[in-house]
């Protein structure tokens, strides 16, 4: 009993101690959200002391009675370390930089790119909202083509991560985040100016009614809104660029209706159908691409040589502008490393959670060599470089899409077929699988 108390607390003194760390990263704005966070802290770091000492006592308390420390956590810890190795987001897992710390506090709270922009951090790859994956597609694709510099250098190694991962182990899993420990993607969407709280698990139902209709409805409205308005200003478009720039604002509209039809308003339980989820999400991304590119490469090929280079220079002042290079150069090294934990574990943690046999491991086995080809493209797409124009960058882009579209449809059939061999019990615990069991 002592001794699975102990991993219990230490579970819990790892959560406080992520709490004060996010806090710390945290810039509020105004005297009242700074006063708030520092009580925040100050509690936080009270029952952190508390659960601390509480150890302390459960340490010699085992030691008066002659018992072992638990060896059961350490085992976990190491298996999730091992996890975290082989994956496209590794070389940024355990970094401690405030860069890195800050797009762990975006990604932990939902935020849309220019909530994350108005408190000078970049945009991160943001996995789920509700029962919406790649909730802010729209922005994303489009504001990532005009300033990839003002978004997180990891954020497509963790989409790629959080786009395979989830389909074996859902949203709540421990890859979800930067942090190694699990928690709820589902995050309710902060008011801007609104002071956060720090890590906190959060229910699927606290995404509200009124965030997916703002998603789902109206995704070239409000928060996902083209930045035209910073073109035609930056551009100073002639009578003859402005009629194209008018055929760019309409493709923008008919793209953003794409989007419409691939929001859902049900949650996906089982793993083919957050599969199709992520699958229908992928193709309108990709769909809404298609919309859009002939109409901006016009658009930017009208323009002089002094415009292009304005138009180049748009965007929320957030990082080097150097980076997105230097950060594809590093990305293109890691992208073809093994990637064991994308490919192997799952099958692994499926083997040990429903022991198939006969009929099932043969369709688990043609399951496996599907994932592992699905990675490899993915791998594929990972560029050498990053184009330095908008057109070339959202080119890129429909690469990226592309791959991520031919891995989804090369692990549906096995996964449905290996699904459908499975009993209702062994149904039951892979719509929960855990990556690591628990102790």
């Amino acid at each position: 009993m002592l001794s699975r108390q102990s991993v219990q607390r230490q579970n819990r003194i790892d959560r406080l101690q992520q709490r004060v760390q996010d806090l710390k990263s945290q810039q509020p704005q105004g005297l009242r959200a700074q006063r708030a966070q520092q009580r925040l802290l100050q509690a936080q770091n009270r029952l952190l002391q508390r659960e601390q000492h509480e150890q302390q006592s459960d340490l010699a308390r085992q030691q008066r009675l002659g018992l072992q420390p638990s060896t059961t956590r350490p085992a976990a810890a190491a298996a999730v370390q091992a996890a975290a190795r082989g994956r496209f987001a590794a070389r940024f897992r355990g970094n401690t930089e405030p860069q890195a710390k800050a797009a762990l506090t975006v990604r932990q709270n939902g935020w849309a790119p220019r909530h994350a922009w108005r408190r000078g951090l970049r945009a991160a790859f943001v996995a789920w909202l509700g029962p919406v994956f790649w909730p802010y597609a729209y922005s994303d694709i489009f504001e990532y083509t005009f300033w990839p510099y003002a978004y997180d250098p990891g954020y497509w190694a963790y989409a790629y991560d959080d786009f395979v991962d989830t389909v074996f182990w859902g949203a709540e899993n421990p890859y979800s985040a930067y942090a190694s420990y699990p928690y709820s993607a589902y995050a309710s969407y902060p008011e801007p100016g609104g002071a956060t709280t720090g890590y906190r698990a959060r229910e699927r139902s606290s995404v509200s009614p009124q965030t997916l209709r703002q998603l789902c409805g109206d995704p070239e409205k409000g928060i996902t809104a083209w930045p035209l308005a910073s073109i035609t200003q930056a551009v100073r478009p002639t009578p003859e660029q402005r009629a194209l720039l008018d055929e760019l604002r309409t493709a923008a509209a008919k793209a953003a209706d794409v989007f419409k039809q691939s929001c859902s308003d049900s949650y996906a339980m089982t793993p083919p159908g957050r599969l199709r989820a992520m699958t229908n999400r992928i193709s309108a991304t990709l769909e809404a691409v298609r919309i859009v590119r002939p109409a901006l490469e016009r658009f930017y090929g009208s323009l002089s040589d002094e415009q292009q280079a304005r138009f180049n220079a748009l965007g929320p002042h957030i990082g080097d502008r150097s980076q997105p290079q230097q950060d594809a150069n590093a990305q293109s090294e890691s992208c073809g490393e093994p990637k064991s934990s994308l490919t192997h574990l799952p099958i692994e943690r499926i083997e040990a959670v429903m022991h198939p046999a006969g009929r099932q491991k043969e369709a688990l086995d043609r399951l496996s060599g599907a994932t592992k080809k699905a990675v490899q493209g993915l791998q594929a797409a990972c560029p050498d470089n990053v184009p330095l124009t908008p057109v070339g960058r959202l080119e890129a882009m429909e690469k990226r899409l592309e791959a991520m579209l031919q891995a989804a449809n090369r692990v549906q059939p096995a996964l449905d077929e290996f699904y459908a061999t499975l009993n209702s019990e062994q149904k039951a615990r892979f719509n929960t699988l855990q990556q690591v069991a628990s102790p």
